[in-house]
């Protein structure tokens, strides 16, 4: 059961072909057996998931109306509010906080029918490029569990990757969904900011941060984004769907783009490792096979993405992560002298060293006397970052280049470098600050036998068309067919 596809499934239990708690448990039985070596959640919901699924069994057999991933197990990074179990963001300050209301992705799949089974292991509030700065626990990458599975939603892209679940919703900031996606051999979509809600999303940084879905297949993938896409109220950043409407993503995906123009950054992808290099040369020689044009573009401001993105997202960090201060809610330090102690020593106990480097990074870059010097201009180098992406576009309809430089890296070879494992996210961060959609598709393995993604990025609120392109690869390709073999399977 765990070589069909989250629509496959959905399919088949409203055919009464399976039911949803026979996928459930079968669910439950590979989490047992597996979870344990790869790490991939948090918290798991078995007794909740499995009522739910047998609930939609008897709505399915008594012939009632079902939602449109009916049945279908699906876990949520631990960054989404939940009223049932915890919301820790993988850290320690939170590693106790229950939320009093659901995230609007999170109602969205309920309507919809999903079985929600876990909440799954992240990067201390989605800080970080491996999954290595979780508070809580490590998770490994299923591929090789001697490597990193990406971050900071490597907990939902390796649960996918290892059949933990049939799809996942992570977030992304500078890459946290495409990048674990990519090292995870799965599909990962960055929605185009204010196309999928935010409230309810722990934010780390607000003008960034976007909740995607990780999945088997760009299928999928157009499946869960038509449940969780549209405009939220409760969200100041949600846009209207009257300025950019909300299709079926399913409907024309199988429809292929025509006269498709295709623009790569030569001189920007070729900072990229040879093996990743040659992966990308070949998606597009698919493409090319398909009467695409290609078109090498220059985007001379992709080179400072890292710089500015780095100020930015610090300093909105520093803004964001003020709240937790040992006083309303969270972690707070046991038996201090005074108001300054309770603020300080709660704070300096449980966050986790990448957070605090973060912290102090925007505290500076924001402080009297640097504003103008470092966030202002970080702010100026977005819109120039943002124009090429404008020029790219009126002349062609998407950007392919790598994901990341390199496949999946040992764990621990880049935690003592912060500055090359933020070089890791290179590829990806221009998008977030952009506000563009982008996704990363399996297009081929390393050496080492290690997934690379292709990604592709997209005009604003262009999603249906950054999914057909998607699609015409897949469906030219056997990549996303590929599993892990893991232990004792």
């Amino acid at each position: 059961m765990d070589n069909l596809t989250a629509k496959q499934l959905r399919d088949q239990i409203a055919a009464g072909q399976i039911s949803s708690l026979e996928a459930t448990k079968a669910v439950f039985e590979r989490i047992k057996r597996f979870e344990p070596t790869i790490g991939a959640y948090i918290s798991i919901y078995e007794d909740q998931a499995l009522k739910t699924a047998a609930d939609i069994d008897c709505r399915v057999a008594a012939g009632e109306p079902v939602g449109q991933l009916a049945g279908v197990p699906v876990s949520i990074k631990d960054n989404m509010c939940t009223t049932f179990g915890a919301t820790t963001c993988g850290s320690k300050i939170l590693e106790n906080f229950h939320a009093p209301y659901n995230a609007t992705a999170v109602e969205k799949l309920l309507a919809a029918d999903a079985i929600l089974i876990a909440k799954a292991n992240m990067d201390e509030f989605a800080m970080g490029s491996s999954t290595e700065n979780s508070g809580l626990k490590q998770t490994v990458n299923p591929w090789d569990t001697t490597r990193v599975p990406g971050g900071s939603s490597g907990g939902p892209a390796a649960a996918v990757a290892a059949r933990l679940c049939y799809a996942a919703l992570g977030s992304d900031t500078g890459g946290s969904i495409r990048q674990p996606a990519s090292f995870c051999g799965v599909v990962g979509l960055k929605p185009t900011y204010g196309r999928v809600s935010r409230y309810g999303l722990v934010a780390y940084g607000s003008s960034l941060d976007q909740i995607g879905p990780i999945t088997q297949t760009v299928e999928d993938t157009a499946l869960i984004l038509n449940v969780i896409a549209g405009h939220d109220p409760a969200d100041s950043t949600s846009v209207d769907e009257t300025m950019a409407p909300v299709c079926d993503y399913l409907e024309k995906l199988d429809q292929p783009v025509e006269d498709l123009r295709i623009a790569i950054v030569p001189q920007f992808a070729a900072g990229a490792d040879e093996q990743v290099q040659k992966a990308l040369n070949e998606a597009v020689a698919v493409y090319k096979k398909l009467g695409a044009e290609i078109i090498d573009v220059e985007m001379p401001h992709l080179d400072y993405a890292i710089a500015a993105y780095y100020v930015i997202a610090t300093a909105e960090a520093s803004s964001n992560l003020a709240r937790y201060d040992g006083v309303h809610y969270g972690y707070r330090t046991e038996s201090p002298s005074d108001y300054i102690e309770v603020y300080s020593k709660s704070r300096a106990e449980a966050f986790g060293e990448e957070v605090k480097r973060r912290i102090m990074l925007g505290t500076y870059a924001l402080s009297s006397g640097y504003y103008d010097a470092y966030y202002l201009k970080a702010l100026k180098v977005r819109s120039l970052i943002r124009g090429d992406f404008t020029r790219v576009f009126e002349k062609c309809d998407c950007i392919m280049m790598p994901v990341a430089p390199t496949a999946a890296f040992k764990i621990g070879e880049k935690v003592d470098d912060p500055l090359q494992m933020y070089l890791s996210d290179i590829y990806t961060i221009s998008a977030n600050l952009a506000g563009i959609p982008g996704i990363s598709i399996p297009c081929g393995f390393d050496e080492n036998d290690l997934p690379i993604g292709l990604q592709i990025l997209s005009p604003t609120f262009t999603e249906d068309k950054l999914l057909r392109i998607a699609r015409m690869y897949e469906k030219e390709t056997d990549w996303h067919t590929r599993k892990p073999k893991l232990n004792h399977e």
